[in-house]
């Protein structure tokens, strides 16, 4: 993925996750947003590497990862579902068929393993 490509998609999520919790900015301010746009830039990284290693495991292993720090951090499980579902609806058209295919499984898989959590 062009790194163009890369800093649009988070750039596009982070915003819609910010316009949809405006009590984000209370909690977090302009800090919690620029990591919300770097979380996306991992979250990508890491889907991009699972799609690279041909492992859908390399991602679910990151998600239970992320769940665990953020929610350490008083960030809840529901918001990374969200931010995955959100991933999912700006990701298509941006990145090659079987990339964005194998990357829209990874998040779907990801999401259905938080709700169980």
């Amino acid at each position: 993925m062009r790194k163009e490509i890369k800093d649009l998609i988070a750039s596009e999520t982070a915003k819609s996750i910010y316009e949809a919790y405006p009590d984000l900015w209370k909690r977090f301010g302009e800090k919690g947003f620029i990591h919300t746009e770097k979380d996306n830039h991992h979250h990508l990284d890491h889907l991009e590497t699972a799609f690279a290693m041909a492992d859908e495991k390399l991602f679910m292993d990151y998600t239970r990862w992320l769940d665990s720090v953020l929610r350490s951090r008083g960030v809840e499980t529901a918001l990374i579902i969200d931010n995955f579902k959100r991933l999912m609806g700006i990701l298509p058209g941006k990145v090659e068929k079987d990339e964005e295919k194998f990357m829209l499984g990874c998040l779907e898989k990801a999401n259905r393993l938080l709700e169980q959590q």
